[in-house]
């Protein structure tokens, strides 16, 4: 009754290849377009923004880039903070060099550059695989934090060592400095995940998807038909690390507007990320958004709630929030692997066959 398919038919192989094949999806597809689009816009203020909207959008961008990695490719990283740390350094020097190119170019040059540095430490994974890949993307992670520490020029030889982002417009409207507008801001991010979002949806439905997801359930039955390892493993670091490195971008440059890389892309950044597709679901990119919303509204409703309204000291709220986090990761990872994503689908399976028994 509230989810059917029936009449629900395909005429050619092109309708039946849609992105959302079934109608009563693709409607809601638009109508949750439609409300991010047209109506949140007009009703968000500076708090909404910077609180929920903000984290949740650019957090949702790192989990598709690092879910095409782990979830579709199953190339274990852990190596995610320093990868946005890429982005939002390499975003930083193309703002302060040439800045008559217009910010769009920026985010997406630094997702390119991103791209490139995936690819070379993803070059490991063509010989080691499991826990030694993740250790070799740890490194990483520890390599690059200590680069952007450590060599002056990435910070313009700042005396703090932090880098802080000039004032950006598109169309006359600012989207990075101190006179930004909250729904300016909110936009620009929306724009690049809608965009990130769909690149993602259709790579992982076409012929560059089924050959990650061969590498990942059995890389060497994978090669025995065919599947070229090096190509499949290297496309998955540079899609992965091109969004990741998306995200890092606007985390720096709209969200922060000022960082410094120990403090804001260290390893803890890496975790968050890699709890919310755990949480969410490996292998979907609903999954990755819904991992994102969760990881972001439980800090805020423990705060609004705990804190603000029952009036618990905000140290207790937050060994909270790691308590309900961590108990959730084993839950999921034993009772549900494909966390959110999965509960998900077998809500529509039992809607489609209700009221009647199954």
């Amino acid at each position: 009754m509230f989810y059917r398919e029936a009449g629900d038919f395909k005429t050619s192989y092109v309708d039946d290849n849609q992105t959302f094949p079934i109608k009563f999806d693709r409607y809601r597809y638009y109508f949750v377009l439609f409300i991010a689009f047209a109506i949140i816009p007009l009703m968000i203020n500076s708090y909404w923004v910077k609180a929920i909207f903000l984290p949740f959008l650019i957090y949702s961008i790192a989990a598709i880039g690092l879910n095409i990695l782990v979830g579709y490719c199953g190339q274990v990283s852990l190596g995610t903070g320093g990868f946005m740390a890429v982005g939002a350094y390499a975003v930083y020097k193309l703002m302060t060099a040439f800045p008559e190119i217009n910010i769009l170019f920026h985010v997406l040059i630094a997702g390119g550059i991103t791209s490139i540095v995936g690819v070379l430490f993803g070059l490991p994974s063509l010989r080691i695989k499991g826990f030694y890949l993740a250790v070799a993307t740890l490194a990483a992670q520890f390599f690059l934090v200590w680069l952007f520490n450590r060599v002056p020029w990435f910070y313009n030889y700042s005396a703090s060592g932090q880098i802080s982002a000039p004032e950006r417009t598109i169309f006359g409207i600012a989207v990075t400095g101190p006179n930004t507008q909250s729904w300016a801001t909110y936009m620009f991010c929306l724009v690049f995940l809608t965009f990130c979002a769909i690149i993602a949806r259709n790579l992982t439905r076409g012929a560059v998807g089924r050959k990650w997801m061969a590498i990942r359930d059995m890389d060497i039955a994978a090669e025995i038909i065919g599947v070229n390892p090096l190509s499949a493993k290297m496309t998955a670091f540079a899609v992965s690390s091109f969004f990741i490195g998306i995200a890092g971008a606007l985390f720096f440059a709209v969200y922060l507007g000022a960082v410094e890389v120990g403090e804001v892309f260290g390893i803890n950044k890496s975790f968050l990320v890699l709890f919310m597709i755990i949480i969410g679901g490996l292998g979907s990119i609903f999954g990755s958004f819904a991992g994102a919303a969760f990881l972001v509204l439980l800090p805020v409703f423990l705060k609004n709630f705990l804190v603000g309204a029952l009036g618990w000291p905000t140290d207790l709220a937050a060994h909270l929030e790691f308590m309900i986090v961590g108990g959730l990761i084993v839950v999921f990872l034993i009772a549900e692997p494909h966390g959110l994503a999965q509960l998900w689908r077998v809500a529509k399976e039992k809607l489609r066959l209700w009221p009647f028994p199954y």
